[in-house]
């Protein structure tokens, strides 16, 4: 187990994910909105934790992030595994739905950046009938290239001037989370990376059934959904993520036979 501040959680194949339930996870979000502080948040799957251990620079950005859930179902029993019984898949677009209820609730304004700007039309609408009284402060959807200095800090100006406390990234994976790491002390507000959720929620994309979510196979869902796009990216992810999970496992057991 691995301490840093006020986190707990554990390393797996070399990045740092958080172990935590569902309230403490919105708690200390909403905590953080509340006192408008500068946070970011990365939601961890299967992919994102491969690809920090393939690119050092991707890798800390995830390491030092606020918070780093469990999003992927193989993280969250990896966790249990390593002795945090009961630990549950923490999901982007269930995340987001639960800070949704809570900003509405508590008057807190959120900020939703990334998506074609006809997704977050239908996004922002969709919000507004499921959360009476949510605050949405603005919504971007920035072009599919990086941003030139006066364009992102025309962008920041947005988002800061806004007075959002939440601000919900739809970029996809690393894309968000460097933005994010980029923006932290540059926005006063928590940055949540939810990849994939502003589609589902938009109703762009059809989420999997719940049997699905639950049993961890929604990347499963998402594969026969878009079999020609994420093939090789679930292929070559799983593979990758399997064989550093054994060679670190077998490396534990051969420091620990020393």
């Amino acid at each position: 187990m691995a301490r840093n501040r006020d986190r707990i959680g554990a390393d797996i194949v070399g990045s740092r994910i958080d172990a935590l339930d569902w309230s403490e996870c919105v708690d200390r979000i909403i905590g953080w909105a509340a006192r408008r502080e500068s946070r970011y948040v990365c939601m961890c799957n299967v992919h994102s934790v491969v690809t920090a251990r393939r690119n050092p620079g991707f890798g800390q950005v995830l390491n030092e992030a606020d918070l780093a859930a469990p999003d992927g179902a193989p993280l969250a029993w990896r966790l249990r595994m390593l002795g945090f019984r009961g630990q549950p898949r923490i999901s982007g677009s269930e995340l987001m739905s639960k800070c949704c209820a809570r900003a509405a609730q508590q008057g807190l304004a959120v900020f939703l950046y990334g998506g074609s700007a006809e997704t977050l039309q239908r996004l922002a609408a969709r919000l507004v009938r499921r959360f009476p009284g949510i605050q949405i402060a603005g919504c971007i959807a920035p072009p599919f290239r990086k941003l030139a200095a006066d364009e992102d800090a025309q962008v920041t100006r947005a988002i800061e001037g806004s007075g959002a406390r939440i601000v919900f990234v739809g970029l996809g994976c690393p894309k968000q989370e460097e933005w994010m790491a980029g923006h932290r002390g540059r926005i006063r507000a928590v940055m949540i990376g939810v990849g994939a959720a502003f589609d589902f929620h938009a109703g762009v994309v059809r989420r999997a059934p719940r049997w699905m979510q639950q049993a961890g196979l929604e990347w499963l869902h998402r594969l026969l959904s878009e079999p020609r796009r994420l093939w090789r990216r679930y292929f070559v992810t799983n593979t990758l993520f399997l064989a550093y999970l054994f060679g670190d496992l077998v490396g534990g057991r051969r420091q620990g036979n020393r």
